[in-house]
C-alpha cells in the first residue's frame, strides 16, 4: 500500500517556475521567460520558455506575439546556458556580435493561453580560455505546439571583469553611467514608430530617413537594471521602429526576419544616428526588405537588414 506521503506526491501536478533571474541577467522575475533546460547531447540542449499573452513592453499587435519577445528569449537562452552548462561565472559580461532570426508568422498567433515554447539549441564555434568560454554561437530552432516557430542564431563574446574593464576603458561603472545619461530627446510620433510614447526609441531629425536613437535609462524593461551602455534589445527595437517609419501608413508591418551585427558598444554620452532605407519590395507590397544602420562617433555601431511583413495579409 502507498503511504500518505506517496499519495500526496502522486496527486500533485507537475510544477513549473521560471529559471533563476540571475541566470538571464534580469532584476525582475516578471521579465524571465525561460522555465527550464536539459542537456540532450554534446553541446546540444533543450530550453523551455513561456510567453505571456500580453506584456507591458513586448506588446502584441494584430493578434500576434511581438517578434522582440523572441529576441529576448534568445538572449536569455544564451546567458542561461553560458552560466549553467559552460561554467561562466556570475560577474562576467556577455556581449553580442550577431543576431539572426526568421519566424513563422502563423505560429506567432496569440492563443487562449500563454505560449509554451521549446528551444532546441546547438552550440558551435566554442572558444575557451582556462576552461571558460570566451565566445560561441548558438543555433536555435523554436517550436510551439509541434510547429516550427522560428530559426535563429546568436553569436557572443564573454569577458571576465578584468578584461571588460580594459575593454571599456573607464566606462564600466553601470550605476554612474545610467544615472548621468542625458535626458532623452522627444520621440517621433506614435503613428510613425507604431509604439506608445514611452516605448519609442527614435527621435526626429531634419532628414527624413534619419533619426537620433532615443535612450531612456528609466525604461522599466529595456533598463531592468543599470547598464554601462545601450543594450542590444534597444538597438533591435530601433531597427523594428525604423522599418515601420519608412512607411508608417502600413501600420500592420512586423519584422519577420532580421540579421543584425554589433560592431561597437553604443554609449550614452554621444548621439547615435539611425539611418534606414528600403532595399526591395514584394509586388503585392505585403513584404519589403529594409537596411538599418546605427552610427555613433562617425563609425558603424550596428548594421542590420530586416524583412517587414504585412500581418493583415498573413
Amino acid at each position: 500500500m502507498l503511504t500518505t506521503q506517496e499519495r500526496r506526491l502522486i496527486a500533485q501536478p507537475d510544477l513549473t517556475s521560471t529559471v533563476a533571474r540571475e541566470y538571464v541577467h534580469r532584476a525582475a522575475v516578471s521579465e524571465v521567460f525561460l522555465t527550464g533546460w536539459a542537456k540532450t547531447g554534446t553541446d546540444t540542449f533543450t530550453v523551455s520558455a513561456q510567453w505571456p499573452r500580453s506584456h507591458s513592453f513586448y506588446t502584441p499587435s494584430h493578434d500576434v506575439h511581438d517578434p522582440m519577445l523572441l529576441c529576448e528569449t534568445i538572449r536569455q537562452c544564451g546567458m542561461l546556458l553560458s552560466h549553467t552548462e559552460y561554467g561562466l561565472p556570475f560577474g562576467h559580461n556577455i556581449g553580442w556580435s550577431r543576431v539572426q532570426y526568421a519566424l513563422n508568422p502563423q505560429a506567432m498567433r496569440i492563443a487562449a493561453k500563454p505560449a509554451d515554447i521549446t528551444l532546441h539549441v546547438t552550440c558551435s564555434d566554442i572558444r575557451s580560455r582556462r576552461s571558460l568560454p570566451t565566445s560561441m554561437t548558438m543555433h536555435i530552432e523554436a517550436v510551439r505546439d509541434d510547429s516550427l516557430l522560428a530559426v535563429a542564431s546568436i553569436g557572443f563574446n564573454n569577458y571576465s571583469p578584468a578584461v571588460y574593464e580594459r575593454l571599456r576603458a573607464g566606462r564600466s561603472d553601470a550605476a554612474r553611467l545610467s544615472e548621468s545619461a542625458p535626458t532623452p530627446p522627444d520621440p517621433v510620433s506614435r503613428s510613425v514608430a507604431g509604439r506608445r510614447r514611452s516605448d519609442i526609441v527614435l527621435s526626429p531629425t531634419q532628414e527624413r530617413w534619419r533619426w537620433q536613437l532615443r535612450v531612456d535609462t528609466a525604461h522599466p524593461v529595456l533598463f531592468d537594471h543599470p547598464l554601462d551602455h545601450v543594450p542590444g534589445m534597444l538597438l533591435l527595437e530601433s531597427v523594428r521602429q525604423a522599418g515601420l517609419a519608412l512607411e508608417p501608413s502600413l501600420g500592420t508591418m512586423m519584422p519577420t526576419s532580421m540579421d543584425m551585427s554589433f560592431n561597437h558598444y553604443v554609449e550614452f554620452d554621444a548621439p547615435c544616428w539611425v539611418e534606414a532605407e528600403a532595399v526591395s519590395s514584394h509586388e503585392s507590397g505585403a513584404r519589403r526588405s529594409v537596411r538599418v544602420n546605427g552610427i555613433q562617433g562617425g563609425r558603424f555601431a550596428f548594421t542590420a537588414t530586416a524583412e517587414m511583413t504585412d500581418m493583415s495579409s498573413v
